[in-house]
């Protein structure tokens, strides 16, 4: 790619970050899937349960690729061009985008669903996912795990500490969900290559992924973005990992 430091940035500064598209990503950047296959298993779930609701839900691209979907069928989103955009994929469809904080309460009654998901949520309530599962209901998630993509974090941040670095780890939700009184029926961690190939995809990136470097601007990150525009055309690729896991829990009967 023979363009310029100042056109891969101007390009990505300009680039709209409404909903959870990463197309704009293709030929930029390569992420490795983790093996189960999150979209494939709500493929499989969904059909079968009455009333499901999808948590933070971004601009419904997950839910919309799903073939079929349950008789109910309701998502939730906080940010404002997130919902616009799910509301015109999903209302379609039929599924109910409902404008709403992740924080509690969730604007639903006890034991309304008897299946909640939710795609890289960036803070998980256990307490009232068990409190609007139904008895026997399900929650399948996956998640982001500890340290992921830490390698751009930490080259634009520096050494971050130990409890910064494990605060995502799958083992404080597997505590909180039983305290919640769920049942993890199933647990597991992936970690994954990422590959960025010019620097307008991190700039992309760490303008959708925001809590990656709080508070990130191409203008207060000059410096260390031509230097690695300079290391990616000398040496290819920056390369970094990010980490996945998928739980499962169950409100017991």
């Amino acid at each position: 790619m023979n363009r310029t430091f100042e056109e891969l940035v101007s390009e990505a500064e300009n680039a709209p970050i409404d909903g959870w598209d990463f197309s704009w990503f293709e030929g930029r950047a390569t992420e490795e899937r983790p093996s189960w296959g999150y979209s494939r298993l709500l493929a499989e779930r969904l059909p079968a349960v009455s009333a499901a609701l999808d948590l933070q839900t971004g601009g419904g691209e997950v839910i919309v690729g799903i073939p079929v979907h349950p008789p109910l069928m309701v998502v939730t989103e906080g940010w404002e061009p997130n919902i616009a955009k799910a509301t015109a994929l999903l209302h379609p469809r039929g599924v109910a985008v409902v404008a709403d904080s992740p924080e509690p309460p969730l604007p639903f009654g006890d034991a309304a669903f008897d299946f909640v998901t939710s795609r890289h949520p960036v803070k998980v309530y256990w307490a009232e996912i068990a409190r609007v599962l139904r008895p026997g209901g399900i929650y399948l998630a996956q998640h982001v795990g500890p340290h992921s993509v830490f390698e751009v974090v930490e080259y634009f941040l520096g050494e971050q500490p130990e409890a910064i670095r494990l605060a995502r780890h799958p083992d404080f939700d597997v505590e909180a969900a039983e305290d919640a009184g769920l049942e993890v029926a199933d647990l597991r961690l992936e970690e994954l290559r990422l590959e960025f190939h010019d620097i307008g995809a991190v700039v992309y990136f760490l303008r959708m992924v925001v809590w990656m470097v709080p508070g990130f601007s191409v203008e207060a990150y000059i410096p260390r973005l031509r230097e690695m525009h300079d290391l990616i055309v000398s040496e290819g690729p920056f390369v970094a990992h990010s980490t996945r896991f998928l739980i499962e829990a169950r409100k017991p009967h």
